[in-house]
C-alpha cells in the first residue's frame, strides 16, 4: 500500500532538499519519488543529504510537468497554504488527509505534491490536484523547510497506514468501482468544456465556471463507472448539437 503513495516535488531549487526529502520519506516507508523539472539534478548534495536514502534519490523519476507526474493517480493532494480562490476540497487536518489518501492507496496510485521552496505551487499546478492540505503551524511564523513539510505529512501517512482497520489482505475493488485517474478526469473536463461551449452555455472558455465544476466533481468523487456514464451523456448531447463552423 505504501508503495502506491507518491511524493512529487515541483521545481525544487536546492538539490539538498531533494536528498533530505528522500530521507524523510524512507523513515516513513515511502519509496516513490518523482521530481518535476528540478533546477539541478542529479547532484552530489542530494546524495549527501539523503544520508542512507540514496537509493530513493537514485531511482527518482524526473518528468517535465506536474500533469505527467500524476496522470495515473486517482487522488492528488497539493500541500499549500489554503487558496480560497480555487474551490478545491481542502483537508483542514493532515491526519484526515492521510486516512483518506491511505484508503485510496489500497487499490490505486495516489500523490502528495510539494511546491517550490520560495513560493510553493502555482494556481495552475493546484488545478492538477484533487484536494489541498495545509500544515497547522504558528500563525506568526508558519514557515517550514521543504523537507520538514515532507517529514510531517509522511509521518501522518505512516501513522494512518499503521492504524488502518483490517490492514491485512483485501481483494482489489472492481476497476469500474474505483476512482478515475487524473488523466481520465482531465479528458472528462475537456469533453464537458467542449459541450458547454458548443451548446451556448458558455460562449468562450470561462475559468471561473470551469474551476467551480471541477471542484464539484472533486467533491463528488465519481467512480470510473459513473464517469463513463457522464461521458456517454455528454456524447449523446454532443451528437444533437449543430456542427462547429
Amino acid at each position: 500500500m505504501l508503495s502506491n503513495i507518491r511524493i512529487v516535488l515541483v521545481q525544487t531549487y536546492h538539490p539538498g532538499n531533494i536528498g533530505a526529502s528522500a530521507r524523510a520519506m524512507k523513515t516513513m516507508g515511502l519509496t516513490d519519488l518523482v521530481l518535476v523539472t528540478p533546477r539541478q539534478f542529479p547532484d552530489p548534495e542530494a546524495s549527501r543529504l539523503a544520508a542512507g536514502a540514496e537509493d530513493l534519490v537514485d531511482t527518482a523519476r524526473v518528468v517535465g510537468s506536474l500533469a505527467e507526474a500524476v496522470s495515473d493517480c486517482v487522488q492528488v493532494v497539493g500541500a499549500s497554504a489554503r487558496l480560497r480562490s480555487l474551490p478545491l476540497p481542502h483537508f483542514d487536518e493532515p491526519d484526515e488527509m492521510a486516512r483518506d489518501l491511505v484508503e485510496h492507496a489500497a487499490h490505486d496510485p495516489v500523490a502528495l505534491v510539494f511546491g517550490r521552496e520560495r513560493f510553493g505551487l502555482t494556481n495552475d499546478e493546484i488545478r492538477c490536484c484533487s484536494h489541498q492540505v495545509s500544515i497547522p503551524a504558528n500563525p506568526d511564523y508558519g514557515i517550514l523547510n521543504l523537507s520538514q513539510a515532507v517529514q510531517v505529512l509522511a509521518h501522518e501517512l505512516f501513522t494512518a497506514w499503521r492504524r488502518r482497520p483490517g490492514s491485512g489482505y483485501r481483494p482489489p475493488r472492481p476497476s469500474q468501482e474505483r476512482q478515475p485517474t487524473r488523466e481520465q478526469l482531465g479528458h472528462f473536463h475537456d469533453h464537458l468544456s467542449r459541450v458547454m461551449q458548443r451548446s451556448g452555455f458558455i460562449t468562450q472558455p470561462h475559468a471561473r465556471t470551469e474551476d467551480q465544476l471541477e471542484a464539484l466533481f472533486a467533491r463528488a468523487q465519481p467512480s470510473r463507472r459513473e464517469l463513463s456514464l457522464l461521458r456517454g451523456l455528454l456524447a449523446s448531447l454532443e451528437s444533437h448539437l449543430p456542427e462547429e463552423k
